[in-house]
């Protein structure tokens, strides 16, 4: 069992503390009525990342391929491969806070920006996104789930 340390956040063992003790900034952008436009999609993702914790692992290719042609079901199945494989794109296990958390991980921050530079057709950002953290080989199945997944949501 990890013990949590409770030092500040400018130490230099900073790398070795859970994301639950570190403090991440919680700056986010408003939609224009003064909501968060990003909530729904990460409380989203949260709420299938913690369903499907204890599921068995699942292949990333052949997951996009078994996708249903039924549009409301492919979404859902999508954000389920999605954070189900999550794991294997960034080659380590991403951390989701729990639905409704005001402060955003490291990893629900990149997926967001992922997410909007899809959405917004900015293929430079998303480009440099992906290869900064996941393989080339992953590149075309994560980006295929994420835009499946985030289709249903007007603002990301």
């Amino acid at each position: 069992m990890n013990r949590l340390r409770r030092e500040s956040p400018n130490n230099k063992d900073h790398d070795e503390m859970p994301a639950s003790v570190r403090q991440i900034s919680s700056k986010r952008a408003l939609a224009p009525d003064g909501s968060d436009a990003s909530e729904g999609l990460i409380d989203h993702l949260r709420g299938v990342a913690r369903t499907n914790r204890c599921k068995a692992y699942i292949e990333l290719f052949g997951a996009c391929a078994a996708l249903s042609a039924n549009r409301n079901i492919a979404r859902h199945a999508a954000a389920e491969v999605l954070v189900r494989c999550l794991s294997q794109a960034l080659q380590r296990r991403p951390a989701f806070f729990r639905v409704g958390e005001k402060e955003t991980s490291f990893d629900e921050k990149w997926l967001l920006a992922l997410a909007r530079s899809l959405k917004n057709d900015d293929e430079a950002s998303a480009t440099f996104l992906l290869n900064s953290r996941v393989p080339k080989h992953a590149h075309r199945n994560l980006v295929f789930l994420l835009r499946n997944v985030t289709d249903s949501f007007t603002q990301v």
